[in-house]
């Protein structure tokens, strides 16, 4: 049946490497963690079977342009499927839950932030629900680079759709630490792993040094063609590079957190449908931006991890073409990056003399309480 599927609804007439894997577990009932890489077809391994099980899958994504795109998508293959987040005025919540329990939407994909809701967990508690879905699993966790406080209401959410439920965690990357993390978190009982190789052969890793970065900047995107990224570190560059590369006649927009929801649509359209070439934009852009022809990826400032620029430059190249992740590096990189952990975190002496206060306020002797709430 599940050959059959992808055929009839996604055109394909085999699974890619792990999906099939993944796909089997999760009927069998498992609680499954899928590690694949950016471009390895996450999304078919929760899609194939939300449309084999009964009742609806939840799935539950941090991005908004991630839910609009695949809700989307799906419309167009003839699958239903809803959306619920903050955005979304009462008349259009309480559509979504009507189709939801009329059975005329096997998909609904859930922000974090709405599992903050009791309303909204209270109204989940009548539907049949097959499967839980967590995207982007490695937000859950401590030692995750994206942590969001909202994401570790998922255990709540478990226990309101019933804990039979089988859940299925999917990351592009995942630390062993980060592994332990989300396994921990969700409460997996008898955990199946799938990892494929992270390995991308088509993607050319390349470091350009250079004092003065903006004339790198405009000979790389000048000496290559088609879609473009180009990562910074803060707003105000986003502004200031897109405006250089625009007089320079490379067509680029700004993009980054502090956009009003509308903007950050437009630009994010005119840039899938290549009106705009190059997307100049901090970390807020690109995870489940489903573009596969982005032919190069620059950080212009360096990433705070190698797991983050691994994500980052990971968004090239997803339709398995000949791509390039750029880093352009500069002697105040290191400075940069040493200040950036300085500024994040207090410190050490701080950090214990707020631990020993905090114990003698709650007659905690130091060093005793491990393990304890």
């Amino acid at each position: 049946m599940k050959h059959s599927i992808l055929k009839r609804y996604w055109g394909y007439d085999a699974f890619r490497p792990m999906q099939e894997e993944i796909i089997d577990s999760v009927l069998e009932g498992r609680d499954t963690l899928g590690l694949l890489p950016t471009g390895g077809g996450k999304s078919l391994t929760f899609q194939v079977p939300a449309m084999l099980l009964p009742g609806v899958t939840i799935v539950v994504t941090p991005l908004i342009s991630l839910m609009k795109d695949q809700v989307d998508n799906l419309a167009d293959r003839g699958i239903r499927a809803v959306l619920f987040h903050s955005g979304l005025t009462p008349r259009e919540k309480d559509l979504g839950m009507t189709r939801c329990r009329l059975g005329k939407a096997k998909i609904a994909y859930v922000s974090p932030e709405r599992l903050q809701n009791e309303r909204f967990l209270a109204e989940l508690r009548p539907l049949t629900v097959s499967l839980l879905v967590v995207d982007e699993a490695h937000c859950i966790s401590q030692w995750g680079y994206d942590f969001r406080p909202s994401y570790l209401r998922i255990a709540a959410l478990r226990r309101i759709v019933g804990e039979e439920v089988p859940v299925l965690a999917l990351t592009a990357s995942a630390t062993p630490e980060v592994t332990g993390d989300i396994m921990r978190h969700l409460g997996f009982r008898e955990p199946r792993v799938f990892a494929k190789s992270f390995t991308r052969e088509n993607l050319s890793y390349i470091v350009r040094y250079a004092d003065i970065k903006e004339p790198m900047l405009l000979r790389i995107l000048s000496s290559t063609s088609g879609c473009s990224i180009v990562y910074v570190r803060s707003r105000r560059r986003t502004r200031e590079l897109a405006a250089l590369l625009n007089d320079a006649g490379i067509p680029s927009e700004a993009y980054h957190a502090g956009l009003a929801p509308e903007e950050k649509e437009e630009r994010q359209d005119r840039w899938k449908q290549d009106e705009t070439r190059v997307m100049v934009a901090t970390n807020a852009f690109g995870m489940g931006i489903d573009k596969p022809d982005v032919r190069l990826v620059v950080h212009y400032d360096l990433p705070s991890s190698l797991e983050e620029y691994y994500q980052e430059a990971g968004r090239g190249g997803r339709d398995g073409r000949e791509s390039l992740a750029v880093v352009i590096a500069g002697k105040r990189d290191k400075a940069l990056l040493t200040r950036r952990v300085n500024e994040s975190f207090p410190p050490k002496d701080f950090i214990a003399r707020v631990y020993e206060l905090a114990g003698n306020f709650l007659n905690v002797a130091v060093g005793e309480g491990f393990g304890m709430v």
